[in-house]
């Protein structure tokens, strides 16, 4: 019988150490795949700041909607202007400025960036629906950047719009004077309504954008008002966006979609599947099918359980793979009344920042609700602000 042999004693201990280890290296080296490691380096990961504005367009339109013939179109029209004079973008736009300059955010989707322009009485324009009203009274997004850009510093350059894509654009005569005696049925001008979704990016934030894109839905609501048929155009726009972080060697960066868009507000929400629902799977089924997306926007579609129907935009979303990527729950509509309105009135949620991407590949740092007090006496806009900072898994270089 074999006396055992210490472990530690002597040249033959040593050996059959090193043929030990010899073997189990060999080992090891056929089980694990060739540069796999025990333990996989934590991933690094690219921040980005995102922020989705819907601006209120400054008037209800639904009392044009509900007209019930062309006098009372006219008169409507003309309170709607005068209305849109009275909830003062010019001031809003400065409290917008400094709800997006406090935060910087990387990329923002904005909604209802309305372009009212007015023009001579032209009833025949609006019978044919062929717009021709040109003087500019208020263009919100100029009027936004304007302010964004009043200050700028060495570290703060401010924004600069990268798309804005043209939506519903209706004109129609408008008692703007508030006197029924002047002018045919009351009606001294044309009013004109563009509405607009836009992009803006940060300038030297380090998040690049490239192929700007817009499109509109196939799926419309389309009232019949005064005996015009009137199709409210929607849609979306998009960019290619690379986040980046770093210099040189260490410089990471992750590249993804982001998609701004706007569903239908005055659709009956109780049909199945309702119009917004609809522009939904278009919007998945067209810009936001990239893999890596970020989609936002006002999408006047509640969380599940909250109102029956309106779920149903959102759920689609949900069921085309995205997920939230905002704060629990944020409320951010609506108020009723810029000036009045208190702030409990905010009260449910249609805005949302929500990504195609798994928990490897996004997280959510940091999310809060802008704008639910007033400013100046007035509240920015009947919506208020999501703002989240994701990070985003690097991509190779």
């Amino acid at each position: 019988m074999r006396q055992a042999v210490p472990i530690g004693s002597g040249a033959r201990a040593r050996a059959l150490l090193v043929a030990a280890l010899a073997g189990l290296i060999a080992l090891t080296a056929l089980v694990a795949p060739p540069g796999a490691d025990a333990k996989p380096k934590k991933a690094s990961s690219v921040p980005v700041k995102l922020m989705t504005r819907n601006l209120f367009l400054g008037a209800d339109l639904t009392p044009a909607l509900n007209s019930t013939g062309f006098a009372d179109f006219i008169a409507a029209n003309g309170a709607i202007l005068r209305e849109v004079d009275r909830t003062n973008f010019p001031l809003r736009a400065r409290g917008l400025a400094a709800e997006i300059k406090s935060r910087k955010p990387d990329l923002i989707g904005l909604q209802e960036a309305a372009l009212w322009r007015t023009g001579p009485f032209n009833a025949q324009a609006a019978l044919e629906q062929t717009p021709v009203a040109a003087d500019v009274k208020y263009d919100f997004l100029q009027l936004l950047l304007d302010e964004l850009n009043s200050d700028k510093t060495k570290r703060y350059k401010g924004y600069k719009a990268v798309i804005a894509g043209t939506e519903f654009d209706f004109e129609a005569p408008a008692d703007y004077d508030n006197n029924p005696a002047t002018g045919l049925l009351g009606g001294e001008i044309n009013g004109r309504l563009t509405m607009r979704d836009a992009i803006l990016v940060r300038k030297g934030a380090g998040v690049k954008v490239k192929h700007p894109r817009s499109g509109h839905f196939q799926n419309l609501y389309t009232p019949t008002i005064s005996g015009i048929t009137i199709p409210v155009v929607r849609g979306w726009v998009s960019v290619d966006a690379t986040a980046q972080k770093g210099q040189g060697k260490n410089k990471r960066k992750a590249k993804f979609r982001f998609v701004d868009s706007h569903f239908e507000a005055f659709d009956d929400e109780t049909q199945r599947p309702s119009i917004r629902a609809q522009q939904a799977s278009e919007l998945l089924a067209g810009p936001a099918a990239k893999k890596r997306s970020i989609i936002l926007g006002d999408f006047n579609s509640d969380v599940p359980g909250v109102k029956p129907g309106d779920e149903q935009a959102y759920q689609t979303l949900l069921d085309g793979g995205f997920t939230e990527r905002s704060i629990d729950e944020p409320v951010s509509c609506c108020v009723s009344d810029l000036f009045s309105s208190p702030p409990s009135q905010f009260d449910h949620q249609v805005d949302h920042i929500m990504t195609n991407m798994n928990r490897r590949q996004v997280k959510l740092v940091k999310a809060e609700v802008t704008g639910r007090e007033q400013v100046n006496g007035i509240y920015d806009s009947d919506h208020a602000g999501i703002f989240s900072k994701l990070k985003l898994r690097k991509q190779g270089r």
